[in-house]
């Protein structure tokens, strides 16, 4: 049996270990990270708008010759050469990044041209890369002209086999044209798309006035430009102000058009006629970013929640332009109000967050103003040109160097033949005789026999002037900043001409215009209203009859259960409901259940806490107050819009204390002026209305003092009208006491035993 000795005499690996507090380590190991998510993943490059994975994918295309002449290949040949040669990253990651330049409905101006499904607008994902195809569009190759001219730097590749450049040298303004999102760590961009000629108009402005305001700029420059179009609802300041700091943020609104519509009003509200008053809504352009499939379920999904009762369907009439058509529940309905309602309930509005954070030149991630921007990017273009323009001299120089040989050579032609033809060393004889250079020399002697006939003086003699003049126009434009910004600004309109506003591509989509004050409205307005009658048992079932029924009628109850509270509402009301800790709930009387069962319990709509009984409900009524006072004699007004809660936990309204509990909560009728107290022992006081204070929170002032025990119940009342209360028996018979001057005091008395026949359980009518 055979041994294997363990070697032992190299290091020993734990001398590799550094001694370090874990928290300095991970801090410089984390900042490895983002710095490398920062500046090579995440974030666009300013000059050509584009982050690491697009430029790859780009570049991969072009060494592909995908050009937009040539034929289609299969994206994942594609795909393929780019993580296997530039993006050593997933190959999902990379698709999805192809398939994005593809999307014409995500990209202002698309940049690779699509075979196949690369998705849709629906929100529906892009085939597999084996079932697509892809070549470059002529947006592409406006972005990377200038490659092969010595205008930007290569680097090496990841595992140093191949060379990429480090940035597109195109005049293709693709940041702001198309736009960018991305997250790194701890910072963000949110660049959205804009108009060609719009930016273009801009860059003039700042090339030729270093002092241009950003006011200015704002003129020509309007806004973004999505590629689906809609509506930017915000006024010019506030865009402004945005592109000002590179924060801000502004609406998206779908648009709605009716094309076929006769009447240039109704197009343009997107109002369809159907005859006998009936109409109908289109919806031709919606939000960026938002899939029509998405946006229609949220507009369906308002309709069966009944958040959108006056719309009664909705249809997807797309093709290959969009068509959401609105039916509204009747012709009554107004077109203004369902518009609003769709921006608040559904993705028809959203909204886009402005953050221009880029890299500039030297890598540094940075937020700029639109007008920093602009200078940042002529400056890099300018930079460009003289770098084109220095490698051009430089090989024009080459060239001269050459043509002046062939010169010389034609000159001194059967004198260079001999040379050739007798000496040993031709090369060093002719360099010597005729004080050529080594490239010179080299150059006659390669050249062919058939080459000789064309060594005509006049020809070479053309050229020479012709690179000559060429070379000092270049010295020309690299000794002149103004030839420099001239010769840009030629450019720059002939890109223009090509992506002008008369052009298919160049035409603005998104139409920005302050949006006329809104609609107001509440949700009251978007439900039916109906007459209900809300019904709480003691033991805490609610239910809502249809319609107002009598308020004595029978209605049926759980075992051991009877009725608590009784009230006459609308379906758009809200009511309100007391528990006797002076928290107060709201319930929406559209949502309570029917009353052909026994109901619902209300502990499954708020939360109510299990042992907690109800003091009261009422309904919530513009102008509505209520008296409410607490066992132990203390109250205060409240009105009722103040006591409406917008949570399932309500609102905290009475302060208790100890073992005090809401007594009595009565609606305060208009006109009463007088308030009537009865304590548990019986002692009755009267005081003005006017003495107790309106509060939307707290305990109260005392309203009746007791030696033993607290307050039965309270009410108001008009006291030239006296005061009332149900007498005992049968019936529904009930008294009144005009004669009540003797028990009108100062709010806080005791009072004194209340007239004969007050009732035995010392409560007042329950009007």
């Amino acid at each position: 049996m055979s041994t294997t000795d363990l070697d032992d005499s190299g290091p020993d690996p734990f001398d590799a270990i550094v001694d370090a507090p874990f928290d300095s380590a991970l801090e410089e190991r984390y900042l490895v990270y983002a710095l490398s998510t920062i500046t090579a993943r995440s974030l666009p490059d300013l000059r050509d708008g584009l982050k690491p994975v697009h430029r790859r994918l780009l570049w991969a295309m072009r060494q592909l010759k995908l050009d937009p002449s040539s034929a289609f290949k299969k994206s994942a040949r594609v795909v393929g050469d780019v993580i296997g040669k530039y993006h050593p990253h997933g190959d999902a990651s990379v698709y999805d990044a192809m398939v994005r330049l593809a999307q014409d409905f995500a990209l202002r101006y698309p940049l690779v041209e699509g075979q196949g499904n690369f998705g849709n607008i629906d929100g529906d994902n892009a085939a597999a890369y084996r079932y697509t195809e892809a070549r470059l569009t002529r947006t592409a190759l406006r972005l990377m002209e200038g490659l092969d001219e010595g205008t930007v730097d290569f680097i090496p590749t990841y595992n140093g086999e191949e060379q990429e450049p480090e940035i597109f040298p195109g005049l293709f303004p693709n940041l702001l044209a198309n736009g960018a999102s991305g997250i790194a760590v701890g910072m963000a961009t949110n660049i959205p798309s804009h108009n060609v000629a719009e930016i273009i108009d801009a860059t003039e402005l700042v090339m030729f006035n270093k002092d241009v305001t950003h006011q200015e700029l704002m003129e020509v420059f309007k806004g973004p430009d999505f590629a689906t179009g809609g509506i930017v609802p915000e006024s010019a300041e506030a865009i402004s102000k945005a592109y000002e700091t590179g924060r801000g943020s502004f609406r998206v609104r779908g648009r709605f058009h009716a094309p076929e519509a006769d009447k240039a009003e109704d197009r343009d509200a997107g109002i369809e006629r159907l005859g006998g008053g009936q109409w109908q809504l289109v919806i031709s352009e919606i939000p960026y970013q938002v899939p029509k499939g998405k946006l229609i379920e949220q507009i369906a999904q308002a309709i069966a929640d009944r958040k959108l009762p006056i719309l009664d369907d909705v249809r997807d009439e797309s093709d290959e332009h969009i068509r959401i058509v609105l039916v509204p529940r009747s012709r009554n309905v107004d077109p203004e109000l369902l518009k609003e309602s769709l921006y608040k309930l559904t993705d028809l509005e959203t909204r886009f967050g402005l953050n221009l954070n880029v890299l500039d030149a030297s890598r540094t991630p940075m937020v700029m103003g639109l007008k920093e921007l602009l200078q940042n990017w002529v400056a890099s273009q300018i930079e460009i040109l003289q770098r084109r323009s220095q490698h051009r001299l430089d090989q024009i120089a080459r060239r001269l160097e050459l043509v002046e040989g062939y010169i010389i050579a034609f000159l001194n032609l059967d004198r260079v033949i001999e040379i050739i033809r007798y000496e040993d060393e031709p090369k060093a004889v002719m360099m010597e005789e005729f004080s050529l250079t080594d490239r010179q020399a080299e150059a006659i002697l390669n050249m062919r026999l058939r080459s000789l006939r064309k060594l005509e003086e006049m020809q070479l003699r053309q050229e020479k002037d012709d690179l000559l003049a060429e070379q000092d126009e270049l010295q020309k434009l690299l000794d002149s900043p103004a030839r420099q910004r001239t010769r840009l600004k030629r450019d720059l309109k002939a890109l223009r001409k090509e992506y002008g506003e008369d052009t298919d591509l160049g035409a603005r989509r998104t139409r920005i215009e302050e949006a006329a004050p809104a609609v107001e409205f509440s949700m009251d307005a978007m439900i039916e209203k109906e007459p209900v009658t809300v019904i709480l048992s003691k033991k805490g079932w609610i239910r809502a009859a249809k319609g107002h029924v009598p308020l004595d009628q029978e209605f049926k109850y759980k075992e051991g259960d009877e009725l608590g509270f009784i009230v006459h509402a609308q379906t758009t009301d809200k009511v309100l409901i007391a528990a006797e800790n002076g928290r107060f709930y709201t319930l929406g009387a559209d949502k309570l259940p029917g009353a052909r069962g026994f109901g619902e319990p209300v502990q499954s709509m708020i939360d109510l806490e299990a042992e907690t009984r109800i003091a009261g409900m009422v309904v919530n009524r513009e102008g509505g107050r209520l008296l409410l006072a607490s066992s132990i004699g203390k109250g205060f007004v409240a009105e009722t819009k103040d006591l409406v809660a917008e949570t399932k936990k309500g609102k905290q309204v009475v302060n208790l204390k100890g073992d005090a509990k809401l007594q009595v909560m009565r609606e305060i009728a208009e006109g009463h002026d007088h308030v009537a107290c009865v304590g548990d022992n019986r002692k009755l006081v009267v005081f003005n209305l006017e003495e107790v204070p309106v509060m939307g929170r707290g305990q109260g002032v005392m309203l009746q003092r007791y030696r033993d025990g607290g307050l039965s119940d309270a009410k108001t009342f008009v006291l030239a009208e006296g005061l009332s209360w149900q007498m005992g028996g049968k019936g529904d018979r009930t008294r009144t006491e005009n004669d009540i001057w003797q028990w009108k005091v100062a709010r806080g008395a005791a009072g004194r035993m209340p007239p004969q026949g007050f009732p035995k359980d010392n409560r007042f009518t329950d009007e």
